[in-house]
């Protein structure tokens, strides 16, 4: 049965004003999931008066009240785990234990965010002032933040688009991505409603795919609008803060990633293979923080590469609706097709298919495994985004570090060896956002600071770095006494 839903503007479901709505189609089937209303700009019109009006009352609210607030959301969240994995099945192609990952890690950014309502606001500061004046430096809310949420990670990147805004006492309109509309949007608003959000606080506005630039840009140049996140592709996310910057308004933006895994000479083989396997193939390769590059020491890599070609071939493929699947379907028949291109012209170019490879099947794509990958290939430089990584072989860990960090892009990066200080010390040499030291590439913490450099953004999610982006700090001064004036 096909699923209906509406626009969430100030507490309550209601369509677009022109009456549209959108098709949200199954990856795995290609069967009618769901329709959703298709907001347009005058809809973000509606939902920035909504969280506009709202701001003031919830600025206000004690924060203990917004933490209580936030952990009863954290616990609803918990419990929705098979709903979950119907929605993101039926939106994305999210395998099962996909979704309740999704599920945990976004219960814990909501108590993350519940913390976050009670940390400290401020600090007092030196003055030469005198007289007993005392100066502040205060952090406060901003106002209305726009936000948007891609598909890969929905209900992951969907709540921890909101989560700390709304927590330090902002409201937000978020846009989730026109491919999963219900999982990185109105399934969140749902179990913030539940959990007793106020009406206006937080308002979603989903749209049809040929709506998206006109929406977002009205998003981002309303003018009550004081901050934008935005994860996503690098390519969108140069518009976003393009638009932003137009505006005079900050933005946080965690785009792409080109991330890879060192595998030194030391390294366990067999806990490298599983580890990598991991950081490629989870979510179909579909993560921001996926492994798409594993530079293996040559006095190792045919017997990792074989090993790993081995594990590769054995996973499940199939249907995302069946919890022993392991890679499932991409999000649609396009994106399947752009990662048999990349491969396609990798091959052509001299490159080893060690596992998988061939033609997509609808919005499926093998598990792949290449090597002998050199620089002249396009594969060798542009994100995979996708069930597909690439093995080179390096003769150093100078060499390993110089190839890791020759991309545009800076998210995370792995680095398997049994030393951890020599781990560490290539650790601190690449030009990453993140590193993991004995481990793969994807990894995620919501205490911990998130976010890449390079074309991979600017700005943090996460702990304290997420609170600041989120506020603005303000100087206030109180005289103790009556100043004097030269004139």
């Amino acid at each position: 049965m096909t699923t209906t839903r509406e626009l969430f503007l100030d507490g309550t479901g209601v369509p677009a004003l022109d009456g549209r709505t959108t098709d949200d189609h199954n990856p795995y089937t290609g069967e009618l999931y769901a329709t959703v209303a298709a907001g347009g700009p005058a809809d973000v019109i509606r939902a920035v008066d909504a969280a506009q009006d709202a701001f003031a009352a919830w600025a206000a609210t004690p924060p203990s009240a917004r933490r209580n607030l936030f952990l009863k959301a954290a616990d609803i969240m918990e419990s929705r785990g098979e709903q979950a994995a119907e929605v993101m099945a039926g939106e994305v192609g999210g395998t099962y234990g996909w979704a309740l990952f999704n599920i945990g890690l976004a219960a814990n950014i909501l108590r993350e965010a519940a913390s976050a309502a009670t940390q400290p606001v401020g600090e007092v500061l030196s003055t030469d002032i005198g007289g007993g004046a005392l100066s502040l430096a205060v952090r406060e809310p901003v106002g209305v933040v726009g936000a948007f949420a891609p598909w890969n990670a929905p209900i992951i990147l969907g709540t921890r688009a909101i989560a700390v805004p709304l927590a330090v006492g902002n409201t937000v309109v978020l846009k989730p991505s026109e491919e999963a509309p219900i999982a990185s949007g109105l399934f969140i608003a749902d179990v913030l409603r539940e959990a007793g959000l106020p009406a206006g606080v937080l308002n979603v506005v989903t749209n049809a795919h040929e709506d998206a630039a006109a929406v977002a840009e009205s998003l981002i140049s309303d003018n009550r609008v004081r901050v934008v996140n935005f994860t996503g592709s690098t390519k969108t996310g140069r518009i976003i803060g393009t638009l932003a910057a137009q505006h005079i308004k900050p933005a946080v933006l965690e785009l792409g990633g080109k991330n890879a895994v060192l595998v030194l000479d030391d390294a366990d083989l067999d806990y490298a293979v599983d580890a990598v396997t991991f950081g490629v193939f989870h979510n179909a390769g579909q993560i921001c923080m996926s492994t798409d590059r594993v530079l293996v020491h040559q006095s190792i890599a045919e017997d990792f590469t074989a090993a790993l070609a081995a594990k590769v071939s054995s996973l499940k493929h199939g249907d995302p609706t069946d919890k022993s699947t392991i890679v499932g379907p991409l999000v649609n028949a396009a994106a399947a097709q752009r990662v048999a291109k990349l491969v396609e012209e990798a091959v052509t170019d001299g490159a080893r298919v060690r596992a998988g490879g061939g033609k997509p099947d609808g919005a499926r794509y093998a598990a792949t495994v290449l090597d002998n990958v050199d620089p002249k290939m396009r594969i060798f430089h542009e994100e995979i985004f996708g069930p597909v990584c690439t093995v080179i072989t390096v003769g150093s860990d100078e060499e390993a570090i110089a190839i890791a960090n020759d991309t545009e892009y800076g998210l995370t990066a792995g680095v398997l060896t049994e030393d951890s200080r020599r781990g560490m010390a290539v650790a601190r040499r690449l030009r990453t956002g993140i590193v993991h030291v004995n481990n793969q590439t994807v990894a995620d913490e919501p205490q911990a600071p998130f976010g890449g450099v390079k074309s991979t953004g600017y700005g943090r999610f996460g702990g304290r770095w997420g609170a600041e982006a989120f506020t603005d700090t303000r100087w206030i001064t109180v005289a103790g006494e009556h100043g004097h004036f030269p004139y």
